[in-house]
């Protein structure tokens, strides 16, 4: 059974970091775009990163202090997050969309898979 599992939310305080990871079973990641989202309570889902194999997008909020990455080895994607700030608070999940589907828009339509979420809460 295919599927995507997240891991690495917690608590963190501002300034501080964290790193999430995308698991993959069932399934290879090569092919696939894999993109982070996040929703925040009483908030719309947004997207925060994707990675395909030729591009690389992240949200304007986010700039600059997440990185999103892959090993392929491990079937995993991982995105570093530093400098949080409490606004980067809700829960953050991954998709898989097969093929070239990184857009500056990080879209969440179409996602082949999606895994159930990690919390990250930014708080002092």
């Amino acid at each position: 059974q295919p599927q995507l599992v997240e891991s690495g939310g917690g608590l963190v305080q501002p300034g501080g970091s964290l790193r999430l990871s995308c698991v993959a079973s069932g399934f290879s990641l090569q092919g696939y775009t894999i993109s982070w989202f996040r929703q925040a309570p009483g908030k719309e889902r947004e997207g925060v990163s994707c990675l395909s194999f030729r591009y690389e997008h992240y949200a304007e909020s986010v700039k600059g202090r997440f990185t999103i990455s892959r090993d392929n080895v491990k079937n995993t994607v991982y995105l570093q997050m530093n400098s949080l700030q409490p606004e980067d608070t809700g829960t953050y999940y991954c998709g898989a969309d097969f093929g070239d589907q990184c857009g500056p828009g990080i879209s969440s339509f179409g996602m082949d898979y999606w895994g159930k979420g990690a919390l990250v809460t930014v708080s002092s």
